[in-house]
């Protein structure tokens, strides 16, 4: 848990500047990853961290402070996603946070940068059941039983989804090199 027994004698607002501090670059990068609009991703994390705040004092523990914010993340994702004011919108910028950089030289880190632009664009292309178990298994690095706890989904389905979405991008990637040969 983020907060230690001596932090909980901390205020409300104090924990909630802890939560923000530790946590609200993850949330926004995983809001984005779902509603694919970096501006839709940073309302929702706002609404997160607001919503955060009104349950604080309610939080049991029985999970992570991460594991319940990426919960009340995913579902204001799925929300939005549900409302009549979202509209399909194609990715107009790939996930730079992703595109580290190296000390290799220039070349290799243009080919790189490509590369990881290729496999971003091929995750958020995938049916939204498939791209929600690979983003949070891959890019957040969460166990399946966390992502279980997440999404209430059963750890089997997670483990099927994996599979099939492994499968499904490695057959878009191959049919991408194929385009280029």
């Amino acid at each position: 848990m983020l907060l230690t027994k001596e932090e909980s004698l901390e205020t409300k607002e104090e924990k909630l500047q802890i939560l923000i501090e530790e946590y609200a670059s993850y949330i926004n990068r995983l809001a984005y990853l779902y509603v694919k609009d970096w501006a839709i991703a940073e309302d929702i994390t706002q609404d997160v961290f607001m919503k955060c705040y009104e349950k604080l004092d309610t939080f049991r523990g029985e999970s992570s402070y991460k594991t319940w914010l990426y919960k009340i993340t995913i579902n204001k994702c799925k929300d939005y996603l549900k409302s009549k004011w979202y509209r399909s919108i194609l990715p107009t910028e790939y996930i730079k946070e992703f595109l580290l950089t190296t000390n290799r030289t220039p070349e290799h880190q243009v080919l790189s940068n490509d590369e990881r632009q290729a496999v971003a664009k091929l995750v958020l292309s995938l049916p939204s059941k498939y791209r929600e178990v690979i983003i949070l298994f891959y890019y957040e690095q969460l166990k399946i039983k966390e992502i279980a706890e997440i999404t209430g989904i059963e750890q089997e389905t997670i483990r099927t989804r994996l599979k099939r979405a492994r499968n499904i991008l490695q057959t878009k990637f191959e049919r991408r090199l194929k385009e280029y040969e």
